[in-house]
């Protein structure tokens, strides 16, 4: 009799689970809000690969969505209003591009789930630069803002930004600043190394082969601390209070339940805490800044409200 009724209570908490629980975990797609072979696309991947050969969740699909930074499969996110079984890769890059874009759809329409990992800029001078510091290009910077050009990625964009932040801390006029935006990064480089503009801003990876020859060198990185295995003094260091990482995060469709929720979030720190992750971590050479939950709600809303005031500040938007 008593071990009628343990089945019983064990019956009735599976019953009792939230809807969709189970569905969540054992069958999942993922948005990557981009082209094949991007940064989202990797992202998205990777996640697939841990969380199936880790038993988290599968079947696990990989679809792209691509345009608009983002912003169009962040609209079909929206729409599949309810739908627990769906997650979507995004991150800065997105954040920004609603803004740039006149998105009709923001990020307060879907479901955040966590911040997964990150790239931290770096500012980087030609080697033969007279500007061996922060300090020195601030100085040079501050005489005439027009004058002194930053090379980087898109307008809007995560270089741009910090170019934005960069001005505000020094007390420089945002809108005066000379940023040339180029479509890649071969374009940035080659700008630098023609003596074309004065500085170039990006992620630490795109300039590290050409920092490590001798041809760049890195003036600042945008971390709060120094990064292992990157000899680049911290921006904020240097008296300038700025910090800035270009970061991949996942969220899921709106409207889906607590339970749902709380399974995707469940599914993602355990993939977050297995060694295959953390090994994967190592060898993409990405760096974890790992953050789920409502830790990621809130850091997401304050995200946001940071982006719009740089790029007004930079007159990219109203």
């Amino acid at each position: 009799m008593k071990n009628k009724k343990i089945v019983l209570t064990l019956a009735a908490l599976l019953l009792a689970a939230p809807a969709g629980l189970a569905q969540n975990i054992n069958n999942l797609r993922i948005m990557a809000p981009a082209s094949p072979g991007g940064g989202w696309d990797q992202t998205s991947r990777a996640i697939q690969t841990v969380l199936q050969e880790q038993g988290i969740a599968k079947p696990v699909q990989v679809f792209n969505v691509p345009g608009a930074g983002g912003t169009i499969g962040l609209a079909q996110l929206s729409n599949a209003k309810g739908d627990g079984s769906l997650m979507m890769t995004m991150g800065l890059v997105m954040v920004g591009a609603i803004q740039t874009n006149g998105s009709k759809v923001d990020l307060s329409r879907v479901t955040p789930l966590a911040r997964l990992t990150g790239e931290y800029e770096v500012v980087v001078v030609p080697a033969a630069s007279p500007y061996k510091t922060m300090a020195d290009l601030v100085a040079a910077w501050k005489t005439d803002p027009g004058k002194t050009a930053f090379a980087g990625g898109s307008a809007g964009g995560t270089d741009h930004m910090l170019v934005g932040l960069l001005a505000k801390a020094a007390g420089i006029d945002a809108r005066k600043i000379n940023y040339v935006p180029f479509s890649g990064g071969g374009e940035v480089l080659a700008a630098l190394l023609g003596n074309q503009v004065a500085a170039g801003v990006s992620g630490y990876g795109e300039f590290e082969a050409q920092i490590k020859a001798g041809k760049l060198r890195a003036i600042g990185i945008s971390s709060a601390k120094p990064q292992p295995g990157i000899d680049v003094p911290t921006i904020k260091s240097q008296g300038l209070n700025v910090e800035l990482a270009n970061w991949r995060g996942i969220v899921a469709a709106p409207g889906i339940s607590a339970g749902e929720k709380a399974a995707l979030v469940s599914a993602l720190d355990k993939m977050h805490t297995s060694k295959q992750w953390q090994e994967t971590l190592k060898t993409r050479n990405w760096t974890d800044l790992y953050l789920s939950g409502s830790k990621f709600d809130v850091y997401l809303k304050l995200e946001a409200a940071r982006t719009k005031e740089v790029l007004q500040s930079i007159g990219l938007v109203k």
